[in-house]
């Protein structure tokens, strides 16, 4: 959701400018300019968010998290997700991440990973099917997620694997929140209007190696491959965004924080 508020913000930037500028050149320069304003704007929305998210966490805590919701999703550096956790660390509390490897395309093991380890957070790779024993044993004192899509509702939208963590932690009393930019809302957006993108087979039947894809089941299995899953609000502790934080009820406190 939030890039396509970018691209239409763009393109309706480029329309206002258009039967104003003398040249191509003109009018890219300006587009130039709004397109550094989006990342501004972006970056000061993913400092507040990590201040938010910060409060929560207290010295010594776990976070856990999926795929990946860091500055290398965002562009920015800091992430929405990620956000609390170097906030954190730059107000000298020792937060550390338990990530999941996030399957079919592992973006928990290939840049979470690699993006915290390397800004020298203490991080632990998991495989997706260990996190429900990683909640049950208390291993995480809090879940951090980002989005791809929040209705007005409450219902979030994100890389699939997200409804388990929701539910296993809403199960075990683990708080669960869901991190964002307000520009991922969709104020009009309805649970039965969107559309789950399901990806390539082969992405589930295979592995990756230095030689190309290996098959590790049967050539021809039927596949249901989903990118996304849906939260119901009800499994969700808050949302938390450069506005502040909507905690429940959703429907409500999302429409009063968007207000605000």
């Amino acid at each position: 959701m939030n890039l396509f508020w970018a691209l239409e913000r763009m393109y309706n930037r480029a329309v206002e400018l258009a039967g104003k500028t003398a040249s191509a050149a003109e009018l890219t320069a300006m587009l130039e300019e709004e397109a550094k304003k989006i990342f501004e704007e972006e970056l000061d929305a993913e400092i507040r968010i990590g201040l938010y998210g910060a409060e929560l966490l207290e010295d010594g805590d776990t976070v856990l998290t999926i795929c990946n919701a860091g500055g290398l999703a965002t562009g920015t550096g800091l992430g929405t997700a990620t956000a609390p956790v170097y906030v954190a660390a730059m107000l000298g509390k020792r937060v550390s991440v338990i990530a999941p490897e996030t399957r079919p395309w592992q973006q928990g093991a290939r840049l979470t990973v690699y993006e915290l380890v390397h800004n020298g957070v203490s991080t632990t790779l998991i495989a997706d099917t260990a996190v429900g024993l990683v909640l049950y044993r208390r291993l995480v004192n809090i879940v951090m997620v980002g989005a791809d899509r929040i209705l007005l509702d409450g219902h979030v939208y994100n890389k699939i694997g997200t409804l388990n963590e929701a539910v296993l932690a809403h199960e075990f009393g683990v708080p669960f929140y869901v991190l964002a930019p307000t520009s991922t809302i969709d104020p009009r957006g309805r649970v039965e209007d969107v559309k789950i993108e399901e990806r390539d087979p082969d992405e589930v039947r295979t592995a990756r190696s230095e030689q190309g894809k290996v098959y590790v089941t049967s050539r021809d299995v039927p596949v249901f491959n989903p990118v996304f899953d849906v939260t119901p609000p009800k499994f969700i502790t808050g949302i938390i965004t450069e506005r502040g934080v909507a905690t429940q009820p959703l429907n409500k406190n999302l429409r009063k924080l968007l207000k605000s």
